[in-house]
């Protein structure tokens, strides 16, 4: 599979796994100056990159970094960023501030991961059944507690 990168800006950088064992590539603040992130406030920054996908068999997913989010509250304000096959626009990385602290990113921060995966485009079929199982309507802790 190839996956073709675009860099808007000069100064981008071209994301890339930190390991061999890596799921996800970096995506890097293509930013000019810090940006200061208060608790509770949300951000947009780009990437300064577009990519190309190379069908609709997949698509790119945004996950915040393990390393942000947990030592500074820093995650993504949508949860998971969607970037679909046909999308060719800079990649930017919502992000929001969920601790106590303001945090700083600056340029060239590695701010999340992207994950290129498989996406499944079943045909929809409206019925008015759908079939029993042990569990039924059950949600919401409806299997207990471990």
């Amino acid at each position: 599979m190839e996956l073709k990168i675009k860099k808007l800006k000069e100064n981008a950088k071209i994301p890339q796994r930190a390991t061999n064992g890596s799921a996800g590539m970096d995506l890097y603040a293509c930013i000019a100056e810090s940006v200061t992130l208060a608790p509770g406030q949300l951000t947009v920054i780009p990437t300064g990159i577009a990519i190309e996908l190379p069908d609709n068999t997949c698509a790119a997913f945004l996950y915040a970094r393990s390393g942000l989010g947990v030592k500074h509250g820093i995650c993504l304000s949508n949860g998971v960023g969607v970037i679909d096959s046909d999308y060719r626009g800079e990649v930017c990385v919502g992000l929001c501030n969920v601790s106590d602290k303001p945090y700083v990113i600056e340029p060239f921060e590695r701010v999340a991961q992207m994950v290129i995966a498989p996406v499944l485009t079943p045909d929809i079929t409206e019925v008015d059944e759908l079939s029993d199982t042990a569990r039924g309507e059950g949600g919401f802790g409806s299997s207990g507690r471990k």
